[in-house]
């Protein structure tokens, strides 16, 4: 409407009015994103700090989302997202504007230049935008189950970024109810876990908790509990996940501990046919989730079936 206004005054002004009112569009509409140029700049020094202390994500309740498909995500999950950080000259205006439109309150655009994103920006390959977000309540309280049939993937300890990245692209692939983390070793806003979840950790609930509160929980919730181990298991495949079940994962190098093997249903194990005794967890954790997911679809067939009949 504004931009409307502009143009029509334009074309019906003589000439030394219109250099006037290009100096005044020019002037309106630079002001209506705030600009950071320098790497220098105290806010851009915070939000360096925000990407590197765990701590400060966690003092603030807020963290940084880098890439385009990550902060959709974070909108797609109901994330608050405070404030988008643009370099304009990699980003196109209508990526911002389609972020802008995704949600119904306003959030803060600050115009930043290339050296800048690069200073805050992870990745090599760029796309030019980062938003700041406020944290979610990641305690076991938080979680909804949407069924009282849950399939959940339970974590135990994970260390590894990217390990735990995998895990989540695994369960939002998996269309799993929820991901608890039992003894995290890292915060859920690590940059390098949504980097490596390619915004995954925004599409699944998620929670955090002690190896006993989660064990409390899940037999709360009258959760079947299959831990994958080594020792006195059975192969997965013999295992009925139809009913509500979780998946629970421990380290590669030391897997799960004693309480939680003391409180499983059962404990299942992949077959290996080769030299070595396990695989990568995340390749470990989907492999188990699909044949769950497998079963399930399976059941739910046969009892539409049934229903016809």
């Amino acid at each position: 409407m504004r931009t409307h206004y502009f143009t029509l005054l334009f074309f019906q002004s003589p000439t030394i009015h219109k250099i006037l009112i290009i100096s005044i569009f020019t002037a309106y509409f630079s002001k209506m994103h705030k600009q950071i140029t320098s790497v220098q700049n105290s806010y851009i020094k915070e939000l360096v700090q925000l990407k590197e202390k765990s701590r400060l994500r966690k003092q603030t309740q807020t963290f940084l989302i880098e890439g385009l498909r990550e902060i959709a995500l974070a909108i797609q999950g109901n994330y608050v997202i405070q404030t988008i950080l643009a370099a304009t000259t990699i980003v196109q205006e209508s990526e911002i504007e389609k972020l802008m439109n995704a949600v119904d309150y306003p959030i803060e655009v600050i115009e930043i230049s290339k050296e800048v994103y690069q200073k805050l920006a992870l990745r090599e390959s760029t796309e030019g935008i980062l938003a700041v977000a406020k944290s979610k309540d990641l305690s076991l309280k938080s979680i909804k189950f949407k069924n009282k049939n849950p399939l959940i993937l339970v974590a135990e300890a994970p260390e590894k970024p990217g390990n735990i990245g995998a895990l989540l692209r695994t369960a939002d692939a998996a269309g799993l109810d929820a991901v608890l983390i039992a003894n995290p070793k890292t915060d859920i806003y690590n940059p390098n876990i949504i980097r490596s979840s390619i915004g995954c950790v925004f599409t699944t609930q998620i929670a955090t908790g002690t190896t006993s509160e989660i064990i409390s929980f899940l037999k709360e919730h009258n959760v079947n509990i299959f831990g994958a181990s080594l020792t006195a298991s059975v192969e997965y495949q013999t295992i009925d996940y139809t009913k509500p079940s979780a998946i629970i994962v421990g380290t590669e190098a030391t897997g799960l501990t004693n309480e939680w093997l003391q409180n499983t249903s059962k404990n299942i194990i992949i077959p290996m046919r080769g030299a070595i005794d396990s695989m990568n967890v995340s390749v470990s954790a989907a492999i188990i989730l699909f044949e769950a997911v497998r079963q399930r679809e399976i059941d739910n067939s046969e009892k539409r079936t049934e229903n016809i009949e």
